[in-house]
């Protein structure tokens, strides 16, 4: 009898981890729709809390959402975007870019000066992007100035009222970087098998 085997899925595991955080946080504030101020003050950044030692919010404030639209929103991209990162990088390099990208921007968000910011899943996000344009570009032979205006693009459409362009910003630049030096040479060699270039 053959021994069925259960392949590890990254994306929907950190679609799982911010719906239950979603979930966690909505019965704190007593209310689905949307946080309460108290609770994102507590699991958010919170820039004054951070600099007073509450490091940790650098972390939590990664899977935290002030409301369900911007939770699906966000969960739309990182599905689209990390089914492809699966492709194109092992699990746990996956993982790295994840959090590098979300980390970097939320160091950016706090040294950009403003008290508050709830979410920092963009930026996690926003480099999980990064990281697969400027891959896919590689591995095709385009020049890296092609992603690089193309991750441009991205991120002036995605700026609207209320954007953390610190986290987007932070997240992008992060994105790229690590997927250019992720990209080696037998893994361009891979995916240009996989995709016929």
């Amino acid at each position: 009898m053959e021994v069925l085997k259960f392949k590890t899925v990254p994306t929907l595991l950190l679609v799982g981890a911010n719906i239950a955080m979603y979930v966690y946080t909505s019965l704190l504030s007593g209310n689905f729709v949307s946080m309460s101020q108290d609770v994102l003050l507590e699991y958010g950044q919170f820039n004054l809390y951070v600099a007073q030692g509450y490091y940790w919010q650098l972390f939590s404030s990664m899977f935290v959402h002030a409301n369900i639209v911007h939770l699906a929103s966000n969960m739309i991209f990182l599905f689209v975007f990390g089914l492809r990162a699966e492709d194109l990088f092992p699990t746990t390099e996956y993982y790295f870019i994840y959090f590098a990208s979300g980390l970097a921007g939320n160091l950016l968000s706090f040294l950009g000066g403003r008290r508050f910011f709830y979410n920092r899943t963009s930026g996690a996000i926003f480099g999980v992007f990064g990281a697969n344009v400027i891959f896919l570009r590689r591995a095709v032979g385009q020049p890296i100035a092609v992603s690089l205006m193309y991750a441009f693009l991205f991120f002036v459409l995605t700026v609207s009222a209320g954007t953390n362009i610190f986290a987007h910003l932070g997240g992008l630049v992060t994105g790229l970087v690590l997927g250019y030096f992720l990209a080696g040479a037998k893994k361009i060699i891979r995916v240009r098998s996989r995709y016929g270039v």
